[in-house]
């Protein structure tokens, strides 16, 4: 008896042509997903294209997704989409990566560089390079007011996370949340009492159309004088003339930015060189192949299985993320 090879169901892993392939997520999301035929996108011949309803995205182009005709879900691996929904055709439901362990990750970049501002590293480094032996009186962590912007699974975590630590936080969103130990405040009102109250402002907003440059001369005004800036969300929210500006008066003291309008960031752009600003490569918030793998692949069983949506990932295009 003959028996009949069984057709494992197409799916495109779709990822820039310019920024070439990624071989260990690509391994990791094959580990997870041997049900299935994981294929890179240039290499799936053109009569097979209308096969594939669902596609995984790090990045992709439009042109690339316009081409898969009977797509019908997208599965990112990245936390931040606004990158991605230009690229995906209207109708094409959207699922952003909602790791637990990017959310971990994450917290702990912000409780690094949070503690890093609090013990006045950044002064300490000044000193260093002057050869100046000053010692600082110390703020107790009780006494060292944090404000996260943005309180989706990111922002949570790090609240959580320097609440444990014994920071005084406050978390701002647009809608009203609550979370124990940390004082939330949502709507306009509500931002203006985070800047106001926060030493240190952490921000984890996407961008989207109503957070452009929402972090500008206006808002680095409300801050107390001396305050810094944590930017771990998207450089787009920034004005950086504005942080610049207040930087350079002394209103504020330093800025720990991981995000940039432009990345990577120009040579010749004023922060590298700014003695009140630390650059980061985009290193707060990385992708775990292993674990962003795992929940990818599950994501895309189900919908091949049911037809079930990731519900609690779902982009909403109208707000941008």
């Amino acid at each position: 008896m003959v028996e009949t090879a069984v057709m494992r169901p197409l799916v495109p892993f779709v990822r820039r042509v310019n920024e070439g392939p990624h071989p260990v997520l690509l391994a990791a999301l094959r580990r997870a997903l041997p049900e299935v035929e994981l294929v890179e996108h240039g290499e799936i011949p053109a009569d097979r294209l209308a096969e594939a309803t669902v596609a995984i995205v790090d990045g992709p182009s439009a042109d690339q997704l316009v081409s898969l005709p009977n797509l019908a879900f997208v599965q990112s691996t990245w936390a931040g989409v606004e990158a991605i929904i230009p690229a995906v055709p209207d109708g094409v439901a959207i699922a952003r990566m909602v790791d637990p362990q990017l959310a971990a990750t994450m917290a702990e970049a912000v409780l690094a560089w949070t503690l890093y501002l609090h013990r006045d590293m950044p002064r300490y480094a000044r000193q260093q390079r002057d050869a100046e032996w000053i010692e600082h009186p110390v703020v107790r962590v009780s006494d060292r007011r944090v404000g996260i912007v943005g309180l989706g699974a990111l922002g949570t975590a790090a609240a959580n996370t320097l609440v444990r630590h014994g920071f005084d936080v406050a978390g701002w969103s647009r809608s009203p949340k609550v979370l124990e130990g940390v004082q939330c405040v949502d709507g306009d009102g509500g931002f203006a009492t985070l800047l106001a109250r926060s030493d240190i402002v952490v921000n984890l907003l996407p961008h989207t159309a109503a957070t452009t440059n929402l972090l500008g001369a206006e808002a680095f005004a409300a801050m107390p004088t001396g305050g810094s800036l944590i930017n771990f969300g998207r450089g787009q929210t920034v004005d950086d003339d504005a942080l610049i500006a207040a930087l350079d008066r002394g209103h504020l003291d330093h800025a720990v930015l991981d995000v940039f309008d432009i990345e990577p960031l120009p040579g010749d752009h004023r922060y590298w060189r700014h003695a009140s600003v630390t650059v980061l490569p985009h290193i707060s918030g990385p992708t775990s192949a292993d674990t962003a793998a795992l929940i990818a692949a599950d994501n895309v069983r189900r919908y091949l299985e049911t037809g079930e949506l990731p519900n609690d990932a779902l982009v909403d295009r109208a707000r941008g993320y």
